[in-house]
């Protein structure tokens, strides 16, 4: 039996009785359960409860055993002075106040049903499991799977606003310069994320905006930065930026020290850094006032002909320096950019409306669910157990419930998990705006 059980059993008030007797036969009457604790302290505080028809109001404590008391010290710290019911599994000793006056004790395991606690032990008791539900994933009712998921959706955009507010402090509030670092960020994707985020904070955004002008300057500083640009190379096109990039580094005091190199490595050729950074060099020099065009897109189509860009006339012709193919225009794919969407405009948004004070939920969430589901591993994986991910919304849902839920055995904090085990767990639709 795990303590979180207990906690959870007694904010919902899971018994199949409402009348209770202590240990010491006291009929006790619960009025009010209190508001759950997640800090130090008693686990409930403010509740009230009725002992032999005297009323009570205090704070309950809840443990596995009733000698956990004495385990956790609990009888030398004040903080629990005022508890007036200790909620246990087995009561195994008797608990007093410092005057001496017996703690009230309610022994709640012949009072949870019996289906509950079949669910809840059946729900932990498996190993080598990809998750623990997965037997019963698929009887969940729909309805309850879709507004968690959409509450999960929502839930993943938050942890994510907290990694943008840092670097928009770090960016002075500028949020033209935020898009850039973001876009930047993910134009390398998984294997050049890291590096193409170096090279952004490598530049005052201020000079990017100065060079917007002139889209082969721009792409000079980019790979100048980049470390594309050093070593000797007879490409024409190498040279004129290397020679660019030499006197704007000069006139803009630039280095790259910090700067981590990107990599070639493993990587299909529309994938090279030459050709998403040309690409990022483009769409700066094309595009005026970016953010501002970014946050007005009200659907995927006005985004996807805001992307509707490419590379140079040289990167027609190639993937690398020096080196020809067969000529196609290095034209940023739809696929691309719904990457840039999922993992840059969306998020932004968000963070954005978030900071003005603004509600624009239905419509993140409408974006969200004009592009396809991703396809990995975790997602593959719920769709076996009968829950086919139709769009990106419900596709990132998946990838929060299992990496914050599933792989945390956080069963009882999920809509889902509650729904398996029997407890009627609201999961309100609700604004995702409100500060």
């Amino acid at each position: 039996m795990k303590e979180d059980f207990l906690h959870y059993v007694w904010k919902l008030q899971k018994f199949d009785v409402c009348k209770f007797y202590t240990t010491n036969n006291e009929k006790l009457h619960i009025r009010n359960q209190g508001s759950q604790n997640l800090n130090s302290g008693p686990d409930f505080f403010n509740a009230q409860i009725e002992l032999d028809g005297q009323l009570w109001a205090g704070n309950i404590e809840i443990h596995v055993k009733s000698s956990d008391w004495y385990a956790h010290n609990h009888e030398t710290d004040p903080a629990y002075d005022n508890v007036v019911l200790h909620v246990v599994w087995e009561h195994d000793a008797e608990i007093f106040r410092k005057d001496g006056d017996t703690i009230p004790t309610l022994v709640v395991s012949k009072h949870i049903p019996k289906n509950t606690l079949v669910q809840y032990q059946k729900l932990f008791s498996k190993k080598e499991k990809w998750i623990n539900c997965e037997n019963d994933f698929a009887s969940v009712e729909q309805f309850i799977k879709e507004n968690w998921l959409e509450r999960l959706f929502f839930e993943r955009l938050q942890k994510k606003e907290t990694i943008l507010l840092k670097e928009l402090k770090d960016s002075q509030n500028h949020w033209e310069a935020l898009l850039f670092k973001m876009l930047c960020k993910n134009f390398g994707l998984k294997v050049n994320g890291d590096s193409f985020f170096s090279i952004a904070k490598s530049v005052d955004f201020s000079i990017i905006k100065k060079c917007s002008q002139e889209r082969q300057d721009l792409e000079a500083i980019l790979m100048g930065q980049a470390g594309l640009l050093e070593g000797e190379n007879e490409d024409w096109y190498f040279k004129t930026l290397k020679t660019n990039y030499e006197f704007l580094k000069h006139k803009f005091g630039l280095h790259n020290e910090n700067v981590i190199f990107p990599k070639f490595f493993r990587l299909r050729p529309p994938n090279f850094p030459t050709v998403r950074l040309a690409q990022l060099a483009v769409l700066y020099s094309e595009r005026d006032s970016l953010f501002s065009q970014v946050i007005a897109a009200k659907n995927i189509k006005d985004l996807y002909e805001l992307f509707n860009l490419y590379g140079s006339e040289y990167w027609d012709t190639h993937y690398n320096f020096g080196i020809s193919s067969l000529e196609r225009k290095k034209r940023m794919t739809k696929k691309f950019v719904d990457l840039l969407v999922i993992n840059t405009i969306i998020p932004l948004k968000f963070c954005y409306a978030m900071q003005q004070g603004l509600d624009v939920s239905e419509e993140i969430l409408k974006l969200a669910s004009e592009i396809s589901s991703e396809e990995n591993i975790i997602v593959k994986k719920f769709n076996a157990l009968k829950h086919k991910s139709k769009n990106v919304y419900q596709s990132q849902a998946l990838l929060q419930l299992k990496n914050e839920y599933c792989d945390k055995n956080r069963c009882l904090h999920c809509g889902i998990g509650n729904a398996i085990i029997g407890f009627k767990k609201e999961i309100p639709k609700q604004k995702h705006f409100q500060n």
